[in-house]
C-alpha cells in the first residue's frame, strides 16, 4: 500500500509517536509518503531521510509567557481553522497525482476525505466520503481536559470532536484499553463507533539500549514557544552552580547539531534516538513535560519512576497527565 502519514506541529510529541507506526509500516513493505509542517516534519525527515515529503498547511502556534493558556488558544483558534481547512484543499490538490491507499493524520483536523462528487449548484456541492481511501486518525484525546473554571465545557467539546473524529475511516487511540496510561483523555465514557485501542506508541518499544551514565541529570525538553525556551532558562538557573553533570536537549529540530558546554551543563539542541535513551537510561533523574507522547516513551523505556514531570503552565491535559503518573 501506499500511505501518507502527517503529525500535527504542536511540539515534537505527535511526530515521535509516527515514528514507531512509519517503521512498522516499511518493515511490512508498505511505501509511506511523509505529510506535515514545522519542527514535527523535521524530526520525521531526521529519522527517515529517504523518504519523500509532502508540505502541508503550517501552523506556527505560540503559548502564552504567563501561566494560563486559554486565551492564547482562544486567539489561536481561527489559526487553527484556518490550517485544518487548508489542509484539506492541499489533499485534494495532491490526491490529483498522488495515489495513496491510506492517510493518517495524528491529531491534523483537515486530511479527511469528503470530495466534491456531483454539484446540486455552483455553490452547493453534495459532499460524500470516498471510498478509495481509508482515512484514519490518532488521537490519545478522546476527552479534552480544559481547566477547571471551564470544566464544564469538556461535554461539548467532546462532541465536536467526535465529530472531527467521524469524518474518518477510522480512530486509532494510542493507549491500552485498560488500564492505560492517559486515564479519562483516552477512555471517555462513549467511545466512538470507529475508534480502536492500538496500544503504547513510543519510539523506544522493542529495542534494547546500553545505559550510559555520562549525566546525573537528563532535562528533555519539547513544546510550543516561549514556555520551552522558559522552560530551558529555569533549569538553568537551577542547575549552573550544582554539582551534578546535567545534559540538556532543546528539542530544537531545526538547529544544527551543535553541543555547547557551559561548565557541569551540556546543552544539545537534539540527539538521535539511541543516544537519548541510553544517557536517560543512565541517569538519576530525568526531566520532561508530561506531555503524553513523553509519557509513552517514559514507558517504554521503564523509567517512569525516576522522571520529574513538569507540565507545562496551564496546560490542563499536562497538569492532569502528571497527576496520573505521579500516584
Amino acid at each position: 500500500m501506499r500511505i501518507l502519514v502527517a503529525p500535527l506541529n504542536w511540539g515534537l510529541g505527535h511526530a515521535s509517536r509516527c515514528v514507531p507506526l512509519i517503521e512498522r509500516l516499511l518493515s511490512e513493505g508498505h511505501e509511506v509518503v511523509l505529510g506535515g509542517d514545522g519542527e514535527s516534519l523535521t524530526l520525521l525527515k531526521k529519522h527517515f531521510p529517504a523518504l519523500r515529503v509532502l508540505p502541508l498547511a503550517p501552523l506556527n502556534l505560540r503559548y502564552s509567557t504567563r501561566g494560563r493558556q486559554v486565551l492564547a488558544m482562544l486567539r489561536a483558534l481561527p489559526r487553527i481553522i484556518r490550517s485544518a481547512r487548508m489542509d484539506n484543499r492541499m489533499l485534494a490538490n495532491y490526491l490529483r497525482y498522488e495515489p495513496f491507499d491510506q492517510i493518517i493524520s495524528d491529531n491534523r483536523f483537515g486530511l479527511y476525505l469528503l470530495h466534491k462528487s456531483q454539484f446540486t449548484n455552483h455553490k452547493s456541492p453534495r459532499l460524500c466520503r470516498s471510498t478509495e481511501i481509508t482515512t484514519i486518525y490518532i488521537t490519545h484525546q478522546l476527552t479534552i481536559a480544559l481547566p477547571r473554571p471551564w470544566r464544564w465545557l469538556e461535554p461539548l467539546v467532546a462532541r465536536w470532536h467526535r465529530r472531527i473524529i467521524s469524518r474518518y475511516d477510522e480512530c486509532w487511540i494510542p493507549d491500552e484499553q485498560q488500564p492505560g496510561l492517559a486515564g479519562r483523555l483516552s477512555h471517555p465514557s462513549v467511545l466512538p463507533a470507529n475508534a480502536k485501542y492500538i496500544g503504547v506508541l513510543s519510539r523506544f518499544s522493542g529495542k534494547t539500549f546500553v545505559p550510559d551514565k555520562t549525566y546525573q541529570v537528563v532535562a528533555v525538553l519539547s513544546g510550543l514557544e516561549p514556555q520551552r525556551t522558559l522552560f530551558e532558562q529555569s533549569l538553568l538557573r537551577r542547575y549552573e552552580n550544582a554539582d551534578e553533570s546535567v545534559l540538556i536537549v532543546r528539542g530544537r529540530m531545526q538547529d544544527p547539531p551543535t553541543v555547547v558546554r557551559h561548565g557541569n551543563i551540556t546543552i544539545a539542541p537534539w540527539l538521535d534516538d539511541s543516544h537519548l535513551a541510553a544517557y536517560m537510561l543512565g541517569a538519576k533523574r530525568i526531566i520532561c513535560r508530561s506531555g503524553y507522547s513523553s509519557v509513552m516513551d517514559m514507558y517504554a523505556l521503564g523509567v517512569m519512576q525516576k522522571v520529574e514531570w513538569h507540565p507545562t503552565p496551564g496546560q490542563p491535559e499536562q497538569e492532569y497527565l502528571a497527576e496520573v503518573c505521579n500516584q
